[in-house]
Parts: structure tokens; sequence; C-alpha cells
């Protein structure tokens, strides 16, 4: 079982742990949580989400590049109301989301808002673990708002 557990809200941010089989991974980056959708702002509903491999379109093709020794699509996160072409991605900032997931093995707070950092690293730990998994069984990924205040108590 996959598991992003949200733990901190930014200005437009939200922060999370992102947790294989119990085993923290990596941090994760979101919009913020909303409400009311905004297309491309706002983060995916709390749930539970099936993976798939998405091989096709431009990022699929631009990550085959970056990655020919191991790509084999993007993991897309499917089923979610409202949402499309939801990927987990490489990236440091919301401006990078697009209401996707980015990792990262380490984050900093800037004006307000979360930001990742090491990224590239955390996406091939983490999609490595998500390929061998998925080639196997469904996968599945639970996503928990889980809010620590400012001491990291919930």
């Amino acid at each position: 079982m996959i598991k992003v557990v949200r733990a901190r809200q930014g200005k437009q941010s939200t922060l999370s742990y992102i947790f294989v089989d119990g085993e923290f991974i990596c941090y994760a980056l979101e919009d913020a949580i909303r409400d009311v959708k905004i297309k491309g702002e706002t983060a995916i509903p709390a749930g539970q989400y099936s993976l798939i491999l998405n091989a096709y379109g431009a990022m699929n093709a631009r990550y085959k590049r970056l990655f020919p020794e191991f790509h084999k699509g993007m993991v897309e996160i499917e089923g979610i109301p409202n949402y499309s072409y939801v990927y987990i991605h490489i990236g440091n900032n919301i401006g990078d989301t697009s209401g996707c997931i980015l990792v990262g093995n380490s984050y900093e707070l800037i004006d307000g808002d979360y930001e990742l950092r090491k990224s590239k690293k955390a996406y091939i730990s983490l999609y490595k673990m998500l390929i061998d998994k998925m080639a196997y069984d469904a996968v599945c990924v639970q996503v928990d708002n889980q809010m620590l205040d400012s001491n990291g108590v919930s």
C-alpha cells in the first residue's frame, strides 16, 4: 500500500509524507487543499485511488528521454473525481504541480510555501519501487489529511 499523509499546509502548498508498505520514502508537494476545485491549483481529494502506467503524451516522452534505462510510463493516479492526468513526478514548488504530486528528499518553507529539494533522486527511488509493485499486482494510493501543528503533533 502506498500512503500519502498530508501533514502541513503552506499559503498555496501542501506538504506530505509518502510511505510504501509502512516505510517513509520521501516528501510530497501538492497545491493547497480547497473546498472548491480551482483547475491546476487544488490538491486531489483525500481518498483511495488506483495507480496505472500512462505511456502516452509529452510528459511520458520527456521522462523516457530522461530515464531511458528504466522508464515504462508515467505513474498516474486514476479515478479521482473531476481530475485527469494526475501524475507523480519531479518538481520543486507549486508552480510545477498543475494538480499533480511532486516528490523530494527534503523540503524548505520559503515565504510561507513549501518547496522540495532533491526531487529527481526521490523520484527515481519511488518510481522503481512503484514499477516493481505494479508489475505483479494492482497498486493503490491512500491520500489522508492528517495535518500537524507547528510542533509536529497531529
